[in-house]
């Protein structure tokens, strides 16, 4: 996606995972200059283009493509699952390759091609104690002393996961700012809401820091699965239901690997003037 801003505009794809949808913006060139006024203008799905995250492209020393993360509202983010997952297939594809590195805030992420066009990507290790999460104050990151007794847990950004008799009935929208802007959170968190559905399966649905209710989210699946498992609910090997779709998380000795499909839908050029306008 090499790009000429003077002339025409600026270059972006628009992908998604499992209706997790982003816009991703390729800076390896060195010309695009992304920052959170450019990511809440983005971010506008009636004046913008739309999407839950921006991820933006970058050419690291210790890995084949550096990202970093953007919310809807402007705010940055250490992980994107979903985002990170279509990226990889997109330059695996690019490179004819079969594996990648990805450098995040959480570290170089390992991605491979699997059976039948799915992508895994290595999520890293899970923080459970309360500081790496963070929580505001020390306590036991299984049980958080708050209605519910929800589990936090650390994916490069917060979680806070809840078990329920039944996602479907969860009122996502009056429920998810509670939590999110809830005060043992001092970066804010994730919510999910999750039930048990069968053995090894979960329904969950996800409330999403900085954007709203989301189809689908990598970071809030892999947490909710190490939840599961530290709960006793479930093995360490479980698929997850999301509105947007199934993805399949395993909590392995070398750290959560989560693999899903990928969709890149279009590829276009935000105009001159609408950059000008931000």
């Amino acid at each position: 996606m090499q790009h000429d801003t003077a002339s025409k505009g600026l270059p972006f794809m628009k992908m998604h995972g499992l209706g997790n949808d982003f816009v991703v913006i390729d800076q390896r060139d060195g010309d695009a200059v992304v920052d959170a006024a450019l990511a809440r203008a983005l971010g506008d799905r009636h004046r913008g283009v739309g999407f839950d995250q921006l991820a933006v492209l970058t050419a690291p020393k210790d890995a084949d493509v550096a990202l970093t993360f953007f919310n809807a509202d402007g705010s940055v983010s250490g992980a994107c699952g979903n985002a990170t997952r279509c990226i990889a297939q997109y330059e695996m594809t690019r490179l004819g390759r079969d594996a990648l590195t990805l450098k995040t805030e959480r570290g170089v992420l390992s991605a491979v091609q699997v059976a039948d066009g799915l992508v895994g990507v290595n999520m890293g290790q899970p923080m459970l104690d309360w500081a790496d999460v963070p929580l505001a104050q020390e306590m036991d990151t299984l049980a958080l002393p708050i209605d519910g007794a929800p589990t936090a847990t650390g994916m490069g950004n917060p979680h806070c996961t809840f078990f329920v008799d039944d996602a479907e009935t969860v009122d996502l929208e009056t429920l998810g700012p509670l939590f999110e802007h809830h005060e043992l959170f001092p970066e804010r968190t994730n919510v999910q809401f999750a039930s048990l559905i069968g053995e090894n399966h979960l329904r969950m649905r996800v409330w999403e820091r900085g954007v709203g209710v989301t189809l689908a989210s990598g970071s809030s699946s892999c947490a909710t699965a190490v939840a599961a498992a530290r709960k006793g609910l479930t093995g360490r090997q479980v698929a997850i239901d999301l509105d947007g779709g199934r993805i399949d998380i395993d909590w392995r000795e070398d750290g959560v690997w989560m693999t899903g499909p990928t969709a890149h839908v279009f590829s276009g050029h935000l105009t001159p003037t609408f950059l000008a306008d931000i």
